[in-house]
């Protein structure tokens, strides 16, 4: 199974490096990082993703040594428009910065050019046009083959899109994420843009690996997050009892059930899972070859979704830091 961003087509998973340098507690130590990029290489994946926000700087450098005499043959992904600095998470779209971020991530990832580079977050100060039309002018110098947006609206893709071609829309979307199914999924797919899903297992939630959520290091983001607080999390573990079950049913495993219902979607739809583990990375990838009925895709959609997760995805502050849509 294959998907296409732009020119480019591949396996229809990708993989989110995040995970290996930032967000969720201590990293792994960088040498079992880079085996498991190496083996998402051997199996396959050729659609690698990371961030300057990721490790500081840190994920950049990582993916750049592991990856750089396998350059030629993967699609390489990063972000810009939200970075650290002194230590803090900053969101800053003005075309200045986000021109001196592109030439940091170049030299971190050893290349001299990206193949789709996004727009992480969208500085509300700063017009989406502005950012875009930044942008656009590196892929004219050739420094980037492609421009992306992260966590936005279809209206603020529209007005990107009018700009420039946006080849990929970034945001969170999985069983228990439906907000794409608001909007943004059919301007995609009117618009020929890729929809890239990040934390399509619901940030480990439905690998079944967060079983207490007080027992996460205390730097996991996900401590702050309210579906993992209660009483929120222990509605949605009764909700995962029962995917438990649909994907016994389907001779599954509950990764490789909500990754198959996410590739049903729409073809224009990559998820682009994240792991420190190659067990968990192999069963992610072998996806594709597990058949699911739709009886049981239909039935997941209805246990697990907008009308019955307990919890909204970020707190408030957050929330209002992002474009996306969300449910009244």
């Amino acid at each position: 199974m294959q998907r296409r961003i732009a020119d480019w087509q591949g396996l229809a998973i990708g993989l989110g490096c995040m995970n290996l340098s930032h967000a969720y507690g201590t990293p792994p130590d960088p040498a079992d990082a880079g085996e498991l990029l190496l083996r998402a290489h051997e199996l396959g994946v050729r659609h690698f993703d990371t961030a300057a926000l990721y490790g500081f700087g840190r994920n950049e450098e990582l993916v750049g040594k592991v990856l750089k005499p396998l350059r030629g043959e993967i699609f390489l992904a990063s972000k810009c428009g939200m970075t650290g600095v002194d230590g803090k998470r900053v969101i800053d779209g003005r075309p200045e910065t986000l021109t001196a971020t592109l030439e940091e991530a170049l030299r971190r990832l050893q290349t001299d050019h990206i193949d789709l580079y996004y727009l992480h977050r969208w500085d509300k100060s700063v017009p989406i046009e502005d950012s875009v039309g930044t942008m656009a002018r590196m892929v004219e110098q050739g420094k980037i083959g492609a421009i992306g947006l992260s966590e936005v609206s279809a209206d603020t893709l529209r007005k990107a899109h009018s700009v420039h071609p946006v080849a990929a829309v970034q945001t969170e979307y999985s069983l228990w994420t439906r907000n794409p199914e608001i909007a943004l999924l059919d301007t995609c797919r009117e618009l020929g843009t890729a929809l890239v899903a990040f934390s399509p297992l619901a940030r480990g939630f439905l690998a079944g690996s967060v079983t207490d959520p007080e027992a996460l290091e205390p730097r996991d983001i996900r401590r702050n997050m309210p579906r993992f607080q209660s009483p929120h999390f222990a509605v949605n573990c009764r909700l995962r009892d029962g995917f438990r079950e649909l994907a016994a049913e389907a001779g599954c495993t509950m990764s490789q059930l909500a990754l198959r219902w996410l590739l049903e979607r729409d073809p224009c739809v990559i998820p682009i899972p994240g792991t420190r583990s190659l067990a968990h990375l192999e069963e992610n990838l072998a996806t594709a070859s597990v058949g699911v009925s739709e009886d049981i895709l239909m039935t997941a959609s209805r246990l697990i979704g907008p009308n019955t997760v307990s919890g909204p995805r970020y707190g408030a502050a957050t929330q209002a830091e992002i474009d996306t849509e969300d449910y009244v």
